[in-house]
């Protein structure tokens, strides 16, 4: 009942000053909004890339070119160190390996009877619709016999086709240009989505046959490839798999013991463990600066409160006049400090989900905002009210009951 009453009191405190009541929450509402807005945001960050690394495949393992030296420095990925038969080899020599495709990639504009798209244009094998598990929506897709014959065919992602061809009509059967070349689109492919930001959509993008491309469409050695994709058998030789694969190019690529690889092996968990930390990391840096915040907003309930005992020292030496004991005290203003942060809290809770939902409509971020954020937010938002209501509740507490009616 006493609990009751000193609520009671504490929210007729608070009417007493509104606009000093609003502005000592705001610093509150704030630190629990950025919380609940950097974690949601930070989620569905993560979430977004674990889509995209899902979306690779199953026991995706991916070799890049190794390194090359420019200017004194040594640049990964820039060198020519593998080839077709590379990717050959793997296929027909290492056991713990089931599918295997080389990509290259140039970019150019795609044109249709109805539009002109620029797009990425990526050569690889048949193989490669397998390791993605990337199924054609219409369609077909190209063959090992196209591959070989570098063929002038292609299959469009889901993008790409809805680009080229608005009107909505089917595009297997119909002829584009690709650099100014006439290809024959044999397959739309399912749509991926999951795509990075930024504009990095997965569904737009051509592929063709990777004879036909490093052929017919790019410039330079016609041997080497972007890089190679590699599905293992199973999840548990995904390791096997990379250890043949490392033993097999360092023979092939005539690498001395001792000597750095030509080339870089990523296996999936890797990307995703990456890929984890990194978000890990910007979402403790988000919140952290949230946390600052939400610290300020604290030390704005200190002040205030503190100001109130000053105001209501008359008021506190006729309590205490009356029989009200120091702990009776020290709970009211307690009470009232807890009170102001769990009001600040709550409204923080429902901006910050509204904010998240702002980002995520007018920026094309994914937000994500978890039961556990708004737990985490709303209880520092009262365990600030509590901390830093301490000093004010006990310095109302110890003052003299005699000296406190005196006060003017």
């Amino acid at each position: 009942m006493a609990f009751f009453l000193t609520l009671r009191l504490a929210w007729r405190g608070f009417g007493r000053n509104k606009m000093r009541t609003i502005l000592t929450m705001l610093g509150v509402v704030i630190g629990v909004a950025a919380v609940v807005a950097t974690l949601a945001i930070g989620m569905g960050a993560r979430a977004s890339v674990q889509d995209q690394i899902a979306n690779l495949g199953s026991n995706v393992i991916m070799l890049f070119n190794g390194t090359r030296t420019a200017s004194g420095a040594r640049l990964w990925g820039s060198g020519n160190s593998l080839s077709v038969e590379d990717a050959e080899a793997i296929l027909t020599e290492c056991p713990s390996v089931a599918f295997v495709s080389v990509t290259a990639r140039t970019a150019g504009q795609v044109a249709s009877t109805q539009a002109n798209w620029g797009t990425s244009i990526q050569g690889v094998t048949e193989d490669y619709f397998l390791i993605r598990a990337w199924p054609v929506e219409d369609g077909t897709l190209f063959t090992d016999a196209d591959v070989r014959g570098s063929a002038k065919v292609c299959v469009l992602g889901a993008s790409t086709a809805e680009a080229l061809f608005p009107d909505g009509g089917s595009a297997v059967g119909e002829i584009v240009r690709l650099k100014g070349l006439p290809f024959r689109v044999v397959g739309v492919l399912v749509r991926k989505g999951g795509g990075t930001h930024g504009g990095g959509d997965q569904d737009d993008v051509v592929f063709t046959p990777v004879s036909t491309l490093q052929k017919k469409l790019s410039t330079g050695s016609r041997q080497r490839v972007g890089n190679i994709m590699v599905s293992a058998l199973s999840a548990d030789r995904v390791n096997s798999a990379i250890s043949e694969i490392e033993t097999l190019l360092r023979q092939r690529h005539r690498i001395r013991p001792g000597d750095d690889d030509d080339f870089m092996i990523r296996s999936q968990d890797e990307f995703a463990s990456a890929a984890e930390e990194t978000s890990r990391t910007l979402t403790l840096l988000l919140a952290s600066v949230a946390a600052v915040s939400l610290l300020v907003g604290g030390i704005g309930i200190m002040n205030i409160m503190l100001v109130s005992v000053t105001e209501r020292t008359r008021e506190i030496g006729l309590r205490m006049a009356v029989g009200a004991r120091p702990i009776d005290i020290e709970r009211q203003f307690l009470v009232e400090s807890s009170f102001l942060s769990l009001l600040g809290g709550v409204a923080g809770v429902l901006l910050g989900v509204v904010a998240s939902q702002v980002v995520s409509q007018v920026a094309r971020w994914p937000t994500i905002v978890s039961p556990q954020s708004v737990v985490i937010a709303f209880s520092f938002a009262v365990l600030i009210g509590i901390f830093f209501g301490l000093y004010p509740a006990r310095k109302a507490a110890r003052l003299d009951p005699i000296e406190a009616l005196r006060y003017e």
